[in-house]
């Protein structure tokens, strides 16, 4: 069963509290989706290291539940 956008949310939000999310639906299908992520969390942090924490917050379900997920992270300027 596919993730839904809301779930991707939350549970990034869980980790990562204070950041500021927005997700796409990139195909339509609840599969596909692109998120921006921007997290304090994430300043002095390789973009390899970023997007480690997000997966993270995603508990496995990359090519599970969650087929494809395009990331752009950053800390806040």
């Amino acid at each position: 069963m596919p993730m839904d956008a809301s779930e991707i949310e939350r549970r990034i939000k869980a980790a990562l509290p204070d950041a500021n999310i927005e997700i796409r639906d990139l195909a339509g299908d609840g599969d596909h989706y692109a998120a921006t992520v921007v997290s304090e969390q994430f300043r002095g942090k390789s973009r390899v290291q970023q997007h480690q924490l997000v997966y993270a917050a995603l508990k496995g379900d990359m090519g599970g539940a969650l087929h494809a997920l395009a990331l752009q992270t950053s800390a806040p300027e």
